[in-house]
Order: structure tokens, then sequence, then C-alpha cells
């Protein structure tokens, strides 16, 4: 049944257990899933995916397997009321599938309708995307590329549904000799110099390519290809915790549409507390790009780009806040993919955790980390672009003893990135990493030599030695 987003709304609403807000926005719970749970997806080991298909990292299901699932799916939803959305992923001119979207919620529907572009039901689709929480007990995210079709269940984690389909453009884009990247990229105001931002959750890649002084191209998920850069979605999946109207003005602003959907937003007197992290730290604000004042129209440009920076967050306190980059090192990094965890976001971590996650991204890529690789060192040689690793973790001490990299420092060092006033400065080698370093003024010079914010060198020493060496180890 396909339903105007109005329809869809009231019946959130009334059944769903829904919270209509006075900006007409929804706020939803998922429940027991608050986020994805990446052990969860299959992909079908049949013709298509046998030799592409790196299943050193991705999960396989079996074809009769499969065929089981699907054959108990058809009979689970046999009389079942679904709400069903024509959506496009990707973009027309450049890489493009078509989905059609059935969900047993119609907030799930409209979840859909944001993130994706509604395209007309007439038009035929390429994959069916089946998102039935009550199928399934625990969550299950099942892929045939044979079939065309898509199951999800056991979770109500509305990022599943867009993951899953970042993970077929991943896999489809390559052959087409387009890059998939799990990036934001946005533009100066008239609209050239775009910079691509890799990154992890939690490195800043949304806060800082969301700028007022910037157009955003969009906040997650796109494609680099020889005519320029696109991004896949309609729409932005935004972390919210700590949101305010101060640091982040145009997310803000966006979670008042009335298209927005709020993922386990706490409410306070009927309003958002975006403060309030007792259902999860992970809470989300789904709402189409329009909402950002200074999205680009066409969500594409033509022109290739000038700078590609790596978000990394090292909670150790080691590297430099700025590095510049040249081809192969930058290759290294997205191979490498490093960010950390600190104590306190999830049960059993006292400390600082390395996490490596190559393509930034590898939950989503389906081929092999080197061809991956291989493509984005080619489009920064062929196109001359610039490369930076920007550190928004800890300075002055690793977790716990210094403190987070001010967002004011970083948006300065950006700056310094879109004006072409870094790559002309001073550069030296940082002694203990290796990395060249920029001599960036109005920054304090502890950011630039972590080293001298410590209080002991030989702590400093003893942590830096340990992280490039578990980073240089993911390249072996």
């Amino acid at each position: 049944m396909i339903l105007e987003s109005k329809e869809l709304k009231s019946i959130a609403v009334e059944k769903e257990d829904a919270v209509l807000l006075e900006t007409g926005s929804i706020c939803v719970k998922t429940g027991k899933h608050t986020g994805r749970s990446p052990n969860a997806k299959f992909i079908v080991r049949d013709k298509i995916t046998e030799e592409t298909v790196d299943w050193t990292y991705v999960n396989e299901i079996s074809i009769p397997k499969w065929k089981e699932f699907s054959s108990n799916l058809d009979k689970h939803i046999k009389g079942k009321q679904l709400y069903t959305s024509v959506v496009s992923a990707g973009h027309s001119g450049f890489g493009s599938i078509k989905v059609k979207v059935h969900t047993e919620l119609a907030w799930h529907s409209l979840f859909a309708r944001n993130m994706f572009s509604i395209i007309e039901e007439s038009e035929s689709t390429e994959f069916d995307l089946f998102y039935i929480p009550s199928f399934h007990q625990d969550p299950i995210v099942l892929i045939s590329f044979e079939d065309r079709k898509i199951i999800i269940s056991g979770t109500k984690y509305a990022g599943e549904m867009k993951k899953s389909v970042f993970t077929i453009l991943n896999h489809l884009l390559p052959e087409r000799g387009i890059l998939p990247m799990h990036a934001s990229v946005n533009l100066n105001k008239e609209n050239k110099d775009p910079t691509i931002f890799f990154g992890l959750s939690g490195t800043g890649k949304t806060t800082l390519s969301a700028d007022v002084n910037r157009n955003l191209i969009g906040d997650d998920e796109h494609g680099w290809s020889s005519e320029g850069v696109f991004n896949f979605e309609g729409g932005c999946y935004a972390k919210v915790i700590n949101l305010s109207k101060e640091s982040e003005p145009l997310i803000y602003q966006a979670c008042k549409s009335s298209d927005t959907v709020l993922e386990n937003v706490v409410l306070s007197n009927g309003k958002p507390d975006f403060f309030d992290d007792s259902i999860t730290a992970n809470t989300r604000a789904s709402y189409p790009l329009s909402e950002i004042i200074n999205s680009v129209k066409d969500r594409s440009t033509k022109i290739q780009p000038k700078n590609i920076v790596f978000l990394t967050c090292d909670a150790f306190g080691v590297l430099p806040a700025i590095a510049k980059l040249d081809s192969e090192e930058a290759k290294k990094f997205f191979t490498v993919g490093y960010t950390s965890k600190v104590a306190g976001t999830e049960s059993g971590i006292s400390e600082p955790v390395a996490t490596f996650s190559p393509c930034f991204g590898l939950p989503f890529m389906t081929r092999r980390v080197e061809e991956y690789a291989n493509m984005l060192k080619d489009f920064i040689e062929a196109n001359e672009v610039t490369c930076w690793m920007l550190n928004t973790g800890w300075t002055n001490g690793p977790y716990g003893v210094g403190e987070r990299i001010p967002l004011e420092e970083t948006r300065t060092i950006l700056e310094k990135i879109y004006s072409g006033e870094l790559e002309g400065s001073r550069m030296f080698e940082h002694s203990y990493t290796g990395l060249t370093v920029p001599l960036v003024v109005d920054v304090n010079l502890t950011l630039l030599k972590p080293e001298l914010g410590w209080e002991k060198t030989s702590e400093y020493e003893k942590f830096c030695k340990r992280l490039i060496g578990d980073m240089f180890g993911q390249l072996e």
C-alpha cells in the first residue's frame, strides 16, 4: 500500500507509539536495539558474489538457507498490511539503483522517503527491500544479489535500512568505475572546491561538513567518478546527542522540520532533550537534505575534489591535530581507518581502545579493501587532490587526563585548508609519528606537537609507540 506521508505519520502516531511534536516532526523508539547489529548482516553466496565478495570480512548465507528465509517471509507477510515506498538510491546522472521498500511500520516508510529519492510508483525497480521486525526474533539483514532482495528483521533501528542499500551500491558501483565512499562532501559558496570527509562515527564527519559557510552535498554516503562526486542519499541521518543551536545550527534547525523523524531522543515536557542519553548515546534524526538550508539541490558536482580530509578521534592524545598526506599515505590511512573508542561508551572499556575499520566503513564494503584503496589512490593522483589527516580527539594527554580538541580550533584549521593557506604553509616532520605537519598560526602549538602537552614525554612516547605499532599492524 502506497500512502501519502501525512497518512503514514498519522498511522505511526496512532498505532506505533510515535509522538507528534509541535513542530510536526515525530519521535520514535526502537526498543532493545538502538544501533546497528553488525554481525547480523549476511550476503548470499551465489554466482554473482562468489568471486567478487571478500568473504574474509563478509558473513555468508547459503542459497538453500536463503530460499528458506525468503519463503518463510512470504508466508509471514501474507495478508499483512505493508507500507510501500518506491525510491532511488545513488544519483541518476552518475549511478543509482531503484528500490521498492516494503515496511511493517509506517514510520520506517517515512524514514525511507527521507533518506532516498522518491520516484514514480510506475517506474520499474531493481531491488525489493522488506523491513519486517516481527518476522525474526533476532536481528538479521540478508541480501541476495541474484534474487535482488533484502530482508531486515528482529530490530526496529532504521539505520539498518540505509546501510543495507549502501552495501549494495558499494558492491555494484566499482564495476562502473565509481568509488563508493562512507564520507561527507561540501563545497564553497560558489559551489566550487569540493572537500571530501572520511570518518567513522564520533569523529565529526556530519558536524564539520554541515558548515554555515559551505554548501553541503551530503553527510554520509557518496560516489566518486571521472565525472565528479555525488550523494547516494536524499536525506541526512545525523547523530544528535548533545546537539545545540550554538554548536550545530544547521542540524539543530533541520530537526524542527515536519518531515523529521527523531529516533530514541528523550522528550522533556514534549520537547526534545538532546543532552539526555538515558535511552542511548546513539540518538538520531532523519530529515530530507533540503532541510539543510545551504544544501546543494542536485546533490552532486561535476568539479573534482580539491581536498580530502581523513578524520580520526585519537583518544590517546598521540596524533597531531593536522598532517598533510601524499597519495600513498592517504591510501594507508584509508586502508587502516583508525579512530578510537573511549571509556564509558561500551561495557568493559576502561581506557581508550584503538578501532580500525578499513575504508572507514568496512561493515558496508563487500569487495577487497585493496580494490577500493587502489581506486582512491588513482583518483587522488589523476585529479591532484590535496589530502589531510585531521585529528578531532584528545590533546594534552589521553582520555581521562587531557581534553577534547576544541571544535573552534578544528574549524580554524579547516578554514585554512579551504582557503589554501595550509597547503602553502611551512611544514615539519613530526619526529614521533613521522607525519608531515604544517605550522599553523592561530592554534595552540601543543596541537601540532602533542608531546608538548604531556606532563611526561616518556609517557607520550609509550602511548605513541603502541598506537603507531597497532596502525602499521593493520597494513600487514
